[in-house]
């Protein structure tokens, strides 16, 4: 498997905790055992799966990397990582939160981080 398809897959493992401890405490209160926790208990929870990011984000940019063998620079790991982010946050608010719509502005504002990542990798 390439570094190029490693790198990627790490970094959608690992943003896919991340946005599970950005955003999905925001859901935790419609389970019972959280309602007792307060705002210390939600953030040593979302500590606990930001970890399970790092473990998955550190060795994506290391593989990833350029100067370690890989075959991204700096500004084409950011972007990457970034439009990953963006459509794992888009797939979780749209399966988890009912009540938020995904609307043609959002599309648009997508499709400009596409033009990003076509503009960053353009040599």
């Amino acid at each position: 498997m390439s570094k190029a398809l490693i790198t990627i897959i790490l970094l959608t493992i690992s943003n896919t905790f991340m946005t599970f401890a950005w955003y999905g405490h925001l859901k935790f209160k419609e389970m019972d055992w959280f309602n007792n926790l307060g705002l210390i208990g939600i953030v040593l929870v979302s500590w606990g799966i930001a970890l399970l990011e790092y473990v998955f984000q550190v060795p994506a940019n290391r593989i990833g990397y350029s100067q370690n063998g890989g075959p991204f620079n700096l500004w084409q790991l950011k972007v990457i990582q970034e439009v990953i982010t963006l459509s794992i946050f888009t797939v979780f608010t749209i399966f988890f939160f009912k009540t938020e719509t995904l609307r043609m502005n959002h599309i648009i504002g997508f499709g400009f981080l596409i033009l990003a990542v076509y503009f960053i990798f353009k040599k």
